[in-house]
């Protein structure tokens, strides 16, 4: 059984930053592809960032220059460092791993960025 974790979340003044992590515990391997998403009510869920298992990056345009992925192969772990931080940035934020088999998701972590 498989278990995708994020963490990190959290309530954040605009210009802050805060560091998502999501972890994958189980019987779980070979995992090419890792990224972030974002869905706020009413919209589709849309890709942040991702980044493959040769540590090739992509960015969304919106937050492209302030946010950062990065993973840990040994750990099972993918990172986003997000900085200067928007209002518009608020939504819940999944990762999502994929396997050669399988496409794994975690439960969702709330980013609310206000003052």
């Amino acid at each position: 059984q498989v278990q995708v974790v994020e963490s990190g979340g959290g309530l954040v003044q605009p210009g802050g930053s805060l560091r998502l992590s999501c972890a994958a515990s189980g019987s779980i391997s070979s995992i090419n592809r890792m990224g972030w998403y974002r869905q706020v009510p009413g919209k589709q869920r849309e890709l942040v960032a991702d980044i493959t298992s040769r540590s090739s990056t992509n960015y969304a345009d919106p937050v492209n220059g302030r946010f950062t992925i990065s993973r840990d192969n040994a750990k099972n772990t993918v990172y986003l460092q997000m900085n200067n931080l928007k209002p518009e940035d608020t939504a819940v934020y999944f990762c999502n791993l994929e396997t050669p088999m399988w496409s794994y998701w975690g439960q969702g972590t709330q980013v609310t960025v206000s003052s």
